[in-house]
């Protein structure tokens, strides 16, 4: 038997699973039951996609080498004149310059 695919791990994942649905479920059926939005919730939901934007974007730019830093600069730039599309061709295009360029 695979030391992967014990009792033990096979009970793991299942878990993880089960909890992971049961979160995303949770906020779902919470909405749901609630007859008017409160403020402050609607004011957090908004929030959200910022929140994980942040959390995608922040360490790749803090902790990348100068070529990630430019081309998120670069995709910035395009992106405040522009759809997604185009920015995110643009900064990969740039990343990949860069990288061709300093090796």
């Amino acid at each position: 038997m695979s030391t992967l695919l014990t009792p033990y791990m096979t009970l793991l994942i299942a878990a993880a699973a089960v909890a992971t649905f049961l979160t995303r479920i949770g906020g779902y059926v919470l909405v749901k039951r609630l007859k008017t939005m409160p403020p402050r919730l609607e004011a957090a939901l908004n929030a959200v996609p910022a929140a994980v934007l942040t959390t995608l974007v922040a360490p790749a730019f803090f902790y990348g080498e100068i070529d990630v830093k430019v081309a998120m600069a670069a995709a910035l730039l395009i992106g405040l004149r522009f759809s997604a599309i185009p920015m995110l061709i643009g900064g990969w295009a740039v990343v990949m310059l860069m990288r061709h360029v300093l090796g």
